[in-house]
C-alpha cells in the first residue's frame, strides 16, 4: 500500500534532522528567513555556514514534500495532469 503524503512528509523530515511535525509552510518560512538574512549580511561569518546548511536541508524537504504531492496529483489523476482553465 502507498504511503501517505504525512507519512512520506514526516519521514523525510526525519532524515534531513529535522522535526517530524515540520509542516511544508513552516520549513518554507523558515528558509525564507534564513534567505533574507544571509542575503542582508546580518549574520555573523561564524553563523553563516551554520544557516546554509540549515537551508539546504529545509529545501531538500520542501522539494520532496512538494514531489510527493505531485505524485499524488498523477496518481489521482490516472497518470494525466489535466491543464488549468484560464479564464
Amino acid at each position: 500500500m502507498a504511503k501517505s503524503s504525512a507519512s512520506v512528509g514526516k519521514q523525510t523530515a526525519v532524515e534531513n534532522g529535522l522535526s517530524p511535525d515540520l509542516s511544508y509552510e513552516q520549513a518554507l518560512a523558515e528558509l525564507e528567513t534564513l534567505v533574507a538574512k544571509m542575503e542582508a549580511g546580518q549574520l555573523p561569518l561564524e553563523q553563516l555556514l551554520s544557516s546554509y546548511q540549515r537551508g539546504a536541508q529545509l529545501l531538500q524537504f520542501c522539494r520532496g514534500r512538494l514531489e510527493a504531492v505531485e505524485a499524488q496529483v498523477k496518481l489521482l489523476d490516472a497518470g494525466q495532469l489535466k491543464p488549468l482553465d484560464t479564464p
